[in-house]
């Protein structure tokens, strides 16, 4: 009987010390535990904004993203024209493979200076003009129009040859700002247009086609002998166009070269300012005609027997 109690002390014990040392260590957790937890409410309540920052922080961040959104106007101060330069008389039509030459003007109606920073072109879908079809180059020019003042600028760009005999949207849009910064987009150009095809008439190639097409149609045997034929043809035709042009420029003729030979000629002087005293004084006398030794003679006798 007592054996037994004996054991049984002996397994109790050690538990019981097991569980004391544990005992500490479950005690200094739930200590940091708590601190923790404490240290996280505190900081959740420190950063934590009130109703009034957030209501204004909203209000920040949607007026920031209305003004992204928000597209550029023009300004209610500056007027913009355009000017096809090349094609002239333009009528809704660009001609393909061509370079197109425009002007873009522009008048400052305001008290503020306006700064002109570049021009864009561009074609685009004519069914949705959001569709860009080609872009062109940005061209940048930085120019200052001051108050009540105008200024004019320039921009050209090539039609590719591939866009022909179709209609597209052509976009020219001038970017500029005022004095305080604030940008102003203004569509100068905003319509359709047609891509036509030039007719330049007979070409060399057409014409070699048509010498081909020819040739095919007859024998064989004659084919290159048709070729050779136009060949011949085109280089007189050619030869003769040059010739007739050289014939056409008419040379300058050597033009004299002047030399400035005073005044010649008395009624060419203008004496009217002169006193009428000095103009009797300089005038010389008349020289008599010229005689021979013979006549002096004759009248030198004739004086001195007049003389007796």
């Amino acid at each position: 009987m007592l054996s037994r109690y004996i054991i049984l002390i002996l397994l109790i014990l050690p538990i019981a010390t097991i569980l004391k040392q544990k005992a500490p260590y479950a005690a200094a957790e739930v200590t940091v535990e708590s601190a923790v937890e404490e240290e996280e409410d505190d900081v959740q309540v420190e950063d934590t904004p009130s109703a009034a920052e957030q209501a204004e922080s909203s209000l920040t961040e949607q007026e920031e993203e209305d003004d992204d959104e928000k597209p550029l106007k023009p300004s209610p101060d500056g007027d913009t024209y355009m000017l096809f330069v090349e094609p002239k008389n333009f009528k809704s039509k660009l001609p393909a493979g061509k370079e197109v030459r425009f002007l873009v003007g522009f008048t400052n109606r305001g008290e503020k200076e306006f700064i002109l920073d570049t021009i864009d072109a561009s074609f685009r879908y004519p069914m949705d003009f959001s569709f860009y079809i080609q872009n062109y180059s940005t061209i940048g020019y930085t120019k200052v129009v001051k108050p009540k003042q105008q200024a004019t600028l320039f921009y050209s760009f090539l039609v590719t040859e591939s866009l022909s005999n179709r209609p597209f949207g052509l976009s020219v849009n001038l970017m500029y700002r005022d004095a305080d910064g604030h940008p102003y987009l203004d569509a100068v150009f905003n319509e359709t247009v047609e891509i036509i095809e030039v007719d330049e008439g007979l070409d060399g190639e057409t014409f070699f086609l048509y010498v081909f097409l020819a040739a095919c149609a007859v024998d064989g045997e004659t084919f290159f002998l048709y070729v050779f034929l136009a060949a011949c043809a085109v280089l007189l035709v050619v030869l003769g166009q040059q010739f007739m042009s050289s014939l056409g420029k008419k040379k300058p003729a050597a033009s004299k070269q002047k030399v400035e030979m005073g005044t010649q000629n008395s009624s060419d002087v203008d004496y009217d300012w002169l006193p009428k005293e000095t103009l009797v004084l300089n005038r010389s006398p008349k020289r008599s005609p010229r005689q021979s030794p013979r006549q002096r003679r004759v009248k030198r006798g004739t004086g001195s027997s007049g003389e007796e």
